[in-house]
């Protein structure tokens, strides 16, 4: 009678019970990655294969010439364009795990499973666009990778919020369009493609716009009253596209920095209280030296004075040996310890590619200095 129990988690009526569940938590959980996730689909990605690193070249400018009659062409004198190179090192794999235990499971009144595979899968995508964006910034401060005498390229740019050394000035709607138009300028400036440029701000910011200048036609007017309660109403400034997250550097901190004393410390935000563990983080520390970290994020301390992100594709890039995938124990360690593992996993490794297409925001009397790797130690020019 055994051999007739109908088991809804086989596949077919195969041997493995828990087959379907496994691949019902996988969706999970990418769904929560995918969901959580904003810079993956902003900057350049590839994968990579047999292999630590991945190499993108950068080819500069040549010049026009006359041609003179008789003379034979064999290249212009300067040996342009020049090329050079940059290298994105692949981090150690980086993982989010859970113990479920199976009375639990057994007991839970709701899946415990795909609850767990979404916060596994938020935890992965917080720390994927925390990378990516500190590496945006990165760039945004840099020179560019091609130097050659006389046809250098144009480098990274940062442009101030405001106009006094308060951190407060990162909140001002009218400060924020300005520093937008001045952004969108030193792009076309730069030669940088108007095509997939993106603005990302903080929550609160991203609010403040669409409070303050929804009559300035930065809010869809089809659907303005209903966008702007929805909080998702602003289309583009400048052309540039908007985006809000609590992942990016953020005066010293990720998403958020609150404080009403003023000053050039405080952004003059009060804090809504209660906020956890998990909101307004500083400290951290994702420079070469931490264990586990083969490129440079830089620390904290880094981001002082910025305040929001602006950049075109080719601003950065993240290079992924194994994309997102999760991995569960069964068989006999599933019988020792009667309950299950569960694994999500990622290696990637990110870093600024064309300084040219990144701009930082920034608020206060001067800009936050080079950090990290930069040209020309990290790159070969020809």
């Amino acid at each position: 009678m055994n051999a007739d129990l109908v088991r809804p988690g086989s596949s077919n009526g195969g041997t493995d019970s828990r087959a379907l569940y496994l691949k019902l938590f996988s969706g999970e959980m990418f769904k929560g990655f995918q969901r959580n996730t904003i810079a993956r689909d902003l900057v350049m990605k590839r994968t990579l294969k047999n292999g630590k690193s991945l190499q993108f070249i950068y080819t500069g400018r040549t010049t026009a010439e006359y041609h003179v009659p008789g003379q034979s062409i064999l290249g212009n004198d300067e040996k342009a364009p020049p090329v050079a190179e940059k290298t994105i090192t692949i981090d150690d794999l980086l993982i989010s795990s859970a113990f479920l235990y199976e009375l639990d499971e057994t007991l839970a009144h709701y899946d415990l499973r795909s609850e767990i595979s979404r916060k596994i899968g938020y935890a992965l995508a917080e720390k994927y666009d925390r990378l990516i964006f500190r590496a945006i910034a990165k760039g945004a401060r840099q020179a560019s990778a091609v130097s050659m005498t006389n046809f250098v390229e144009p480098g990274g740019t940062q442009v101030r919020v405001g106009t006094t050394t308060a951190h407060s000035d990162a909140y001002d709607a009218s400060a924020l369009v300005n520093a937008f138009y001045d952004a969108a300028a030193a792009l076309d400036e730069k030669g940088i493609s108007s095509d997939g440029r993106v603005g990302v701000l903080n929550p609160r910011q991203y609010y403040e716009l669409i409070q303050q200048v929804g009559d300035n036609g930065l809010v869809n007017r089809d659907a303005q009253g209903d966008s702007r309660q929805k909080g998702n109403g602003i289309v583009e400034i400048a052309g540039i596209k908007i985006y809000k997250s609590m992942n990016i550097p953020f005066l010293g901190n990720y998403g958020t920095k609150y404080g009403t004393t003023g000053g050039t410390t405080d952004a003059g935000v009060a804090s809504p209280g209660n906020t956890g563990s998990f909101v307004e983080v500083s400290n951290e520390d994702a420079r070469g030296s931490v264990t586990g970290i083969n490129n440079n994020y830089g620390n904290s301390t880094d981001f002082s004075k910025s305040c929001g992100l602006i950049f075109q594709k080719e601003a950065a890039g993240v290079v992924e040996a194994i994309g997102p995938q999760v991995q569960v124990t069964s068989g006999d360690i599933s019988v020792v310890y009667q309950g299950d593992v569960i694994l999500g996993r990622l290696a990637c490794g990110a870093d600024f590619l064309n300084p040219a297409a990144a701009v930082e925001l920034y608020a206060g009397a001067s800009p936050d200095a080079v950090f990290g790797d930069t040209y020309p130690d990290n790159v070969t020019t020809t």
